[in-house]
Formats: C-alpha cells, structure tokens, sequence
C-alpha cells in the first residue's frame, strides 16, 4: 500500500472581470428593460416587476466583490445577460480543454514533472462542454500524457471526489500519479436574469498534481485520508442536459434549464451536514481541532464558510486559518477550495495538518485531510 501526495497545484484565471458595480448596472437596466416590456401584465397582477439589484445586497448575501469570467461583453448587455462564447470546430481544442490544459502545466511546473509522467487524467466539474468524447481525453492528448482519462461530475465537490479518486489509486499501485483537473465555466449555466443569483458565479480552471509520497521530488502535502458522501437533494439543481425538455409550444426559455438554487433550504440543510462531516472525519483520524493549521474550504458563500469553521474549531477562525477567495473569484464550484488550497498553502510549516473541503449539490461533500511534508 502506497502513500499519496499533493504535489503541484495551478490555477487558470480568465482576463475580463465583472465588478458588482458592472453587474448591477447591467441587471438593474435589464430589469427597467422588462418592466418597461411588461409593464400591461404587471398592472394586470400576472407578472411580477422585476426589483433592481444593489452592490450593498450582493455583498451582504454572499461576499462577493468581482468575479472572473470568459466573456463579459454578453453578461454585461441588458438585452442577453449570457456570456457569448465562440462555438469552437471540431478540430480546435474545446474551451474547458484550452482551460484544463493551462491550470495542469502550472501544476506540472511547480511538481517539476512533465506531462508524460501522468498516469491518469480526471477532469472534474459541475457542467461539462459535451457529453462525449470525455473532456479528460481531449486534456490527456493535448498534454501528451500517458495512461487513461475520465470526466466525472459530483457538482461543487467535483474536485475532492477526484482527488478520492485518485489518491485510492495511487494507494493501491494501479497508477503513480494524477492529474484532477477543474474547468468551471459557470458563467455559462448562471440565470444572469435572476436577482437572487445573479452575482453568485465566475469562471476558473484549477488542476491538482497527486504522486506516490515516496517519488515526490519536493516539499509536497501528504493526503492522510480522504472521506466522501451524498444525499440526493433537489434544493441546488440545473435541468440542461442532453435531454432538453421544451415547454408544449415548442420554447426552450425554461428557468430551471440553468442554475436554481433554494437558498434557505441549502442553509439550513448543508450546513450541519458538512459540520458534521469534517468533526467525523477528523475525529477517525484522531485530529484534534487544536491540530488543524488551516481549512481550505468550498468557496460559495461567506456566511456559511464563517459557520463551519466555527464549528469545527470550536471558535471563530483566527486571520488565515480559514483564507477566502470568494471576494475576487466569486462562487467557482468545485475549483474553489483548490484555489483557495493552491495560494495559501506554501506558508505552512513541515508536519502542519490542514483540511480540504467542498460541498455542494447532491447534496454532496468531500473532504481530504493533509499534512506538509518538506
């Protein structure tokens, strides 16, 4: 039985950035737009006016300041409010690809690995680009690596239960390294339409390097144990699969064809959940909160990030126990806690213990447990 590492991480973060001050603009003309269109239906009581949205109120209910995204110029147009991306030939490389492929050579370098030393490629995200062929094979080509590839899909813990994946793997001698790759274009599947979400997403890619300890040529993080769970839940759902519904006259403008979220319900269910979740795991491994240096935890919203790691160190986080991304990089699905792991891990110490985790539809939740090993 083989030991897992953690040995290169990288992030690719697209150019263009919306600003909440850009965002809101946008909606709030959108809104005036629909108001304005409608207005016969409102008076008549059979639709609803649309309200504006405000910095203050998306700040206040998430945290968020920017987000990245691919394409702004479409997102931030009152008469689309969707990204506009470029649909790519057969014979170029596929956007989420091109993204994969940029995070995973970072990853590479920082490991001083090459390509051709990777057995295995996992590409894990909440939305693919196609069904077929996988978009871990296409990544696998265009590295030129060895092996075998695979997509999977846990939604928000797409990234953890890859790395389970992975890290098992390694453990049993079938491959001695991996790639878990994270391209997250959530711009693509957010209702930009929507006041109660419209601020929620960006889009990123991350990737993670996992090796056998014992071949790893430089400071890297050990992965003591892993721990996986789901419980079905329709509280965070998307319904734009490859088997599209349509309405009975033919439309396609269904809400519940992009992200749907009920806020309340995921609050109050996840929350608890996840909590429970890592105190369980910890408490298998006989980690002690008092043990722990750092949390990286799924970056979608502040509130409840506050609120686990309180209660799994029993205190309110001390600055940089608990770092957060959600400010810059807005809800980034399962690429958020590797973002968050990749720029504040390189401060701790040889032997620090750490916790990885994220948590999302499913409902699922991840975590991994880590130790710096110089």
């Amino acid at each position: 039985m083989y030991k897992a590492a953690i040995t290169g991480t990288g992030v690719f973060t697209p150019s263009e950035i919306i600003t909440n001050a850009e965002l809101v603009a946008a909606f709030n003309a959108y809104a005036d737009l629909f108001n304005v269109r409608h207005a016969d239906e409102i008076a008549a009581g059979t639709t609803e006016a649309k309200e504006h949205s405000s910095e203050e109120f998306i700040v206040k209910a998430s945290g968020i300041k920017q987000r990245y995204v691919i394409d702004k110029s479409g997102v931030l147009d009152p008469e689309i409010m969707h990204p506009l991306l470029r649909q790519r030939s057969d014979e170029e490389p596929s956007l989420m690809a091109e993204m994969g492929v940029d995070a995973a050579q970072k990853a590479l370098a920082q490991a001083g690995r090459s390509a051709s030393e990777v057995d295995l490629v996992i590409c894990a995200a909440s939305n693919m680009e196609r069904a077929y062929p996988a978009i871990a094979v296409e990544i696998q080509n265009l590295l030129g690596c060895a092996g075998f590839a695979f997509d999977m899909n846990v939604a928000c813990s797409s990234a953890t239960f890859g790395i389970q994946a992975a890290a098992d793997m390694i453990k049993s001698g079938s491959i001695r390294s991996a790639l878990v790759i994270n391209p997250e274009i959530c711009s693509a599947h957010l209702e930009w339409r929507d006041r109660d979400c419209h601020f929620i997403f960006g889009d990123v890619a991350t990737a993670t390097l996992i090796e056998r300890a014992d071949l790893a040529g430089g400071p890297c993080f050990e992965i003591i144990s892993t721990r996986c769970a789901t419980e079905f839940s329709n509280n965070i759902r998307n319904n734009n699969g490859f088997l599209r519904r349509s309405r009975p006259d033919g439309t396609k403008d269904r809400r519940d064809m992009q992200f749907m979220q009920n806020g309340r319900k995921v609050f109050k269910e996840v929350l608890p959940m996840v909590s429970a979740h890592i105190a369980a795991h910890m408490d298998a491994e006989n980690i002690k909160a008092s043990d722990l240096k750092r949390l990286w935890l799924h970056q979608a919203n502040k509130t409840m990030n506050d609120f686990i790691g309180k209660k799994v160190l029993g205190r309110a986080p001390e600055p940089g126990e608990q770092p957060n991304i959600l400010q810059d990089y807005a809800n980034t699905s399962s690429a958020g806690s590797i973002i968050a792991f990749s720029k504040f891990s390189n401060d701790l110490a040889d032997g620090d213990l750490g916790v990885i985790c994220s948590f999302g539809a499913g409902y699922s939740v991840g975590s991994v447990i880590v130790k710096r090993r110089d």
